[in-house]
């Protein structure tokens, strides 16, 4: 069965003007995302992987190029319509939790049903969320202030609060990078079965080994794509031992 293209890029250029200065963030990028699929996003700091996931996420806009979700060119939609995609067809998780510390589990997962068009009971909402959090490993944890749990229960929360509306598209920035490799890798096996049950997820990060995990491998560089892998067949340490080869022969370049 063919696979159905959920995003497009198309010629993606971002210009930042600062002071004066005008900095290249992303150039002339063009990209397709199918649904299903697990995409890990690399390069050093300043190759333009924020400001990819950025876009792709409607939290910024292209200076040149096209952005389609599905058929839809989401160049000239309304604030109304980002929004409403941002809060539907997207879940976000980043590197900082971003949650309301004061506030308890079931408070931060909930946020997003509030802006939500369909409507839950406060029995029905209840649950829902319980059903999510037991899948996380916090079923002990919904009345738990935010303040008292661990980075690895703060980042499962996270994931809680991206998956509550059913989102299409995870969209994950360094979302390990707080986090020791236990809790590392428990969040890397959390996406894992995510996207086995069909949710496409692009992520960014730095690290060799979690993006190791992903199916598919884009490799910024000054705001290019500048490679572009393929797990496979490959083992994930075949997979990983590419990634790191692409990695050191960067660092090389630099130095020479």
């Amino acid at each position: 069965m063919e696979k159905k293209v959920c995003i497009t890029l198309d010629g993606i250029t971002k210009i930042f003007h600062k002071k004066g200065n005008r900095t290249i963030a992303l150039n002339d990028i063009s990209l397709s995302i199918e649904t299903g699929e697990f995409v890990g996003i690399i390069g050093k700091s300043g190759a333009g992987k924020t400001s990819l996931l950025n876009i792709i996420g409607l939290l910024s806009h292209a200076t040149e190029g096209n952005y389609y979700i599905g058929n839809e060119n989401t160049t000239n939609l309304s604030e109304k319509k980002k929004a409403y995609y941002r809060n539907k067809l997207f879940g976000f998780v980043l590197q900082e939790y971003s949650l309301i510390e004061n506030y308890s589990v079931f408070e931060n997962v909930e946020i997003p049903l509030n802006y939500s068009k369909k409507t839950y009971s406060k029995k029905e909402k209840r649950e829902h969320i319980s059903d999510i959090l037991n899948k996380l490993g916090l079923e002990t944890k919904m009345d738990a202030i935010c303040s008292n749990l661990s980075g690895g229960q703060k980042q499962r929360v996270a994931i809680a609060r991206a998956l509550v509306n059913d989102p299409e598209i995870i969209i994950a920035d360094e979302p390990t990078g707080n986090l020791d490799s236990q809790n590392s890798h428990e969040i890397l096996s959390i996406f894992k079965k995510m996207n086995e049950n069909h949710i496409t997820i692009i992520m960014v990060s730095h690290d060799p080994l979690i993006a190791s995990y992903s199916s598919r491998l884009l490799y910024l560089k000054d705001g290019k794509i500048e490679k572009e892998l393929f797990k496979g067949d490959k083992t994930q340490q075949e997979y990983f031992k590419e990634i790191v080869s692409i990695n050191s022969k960067e660092m090389q370049k630099m130095l020479d």
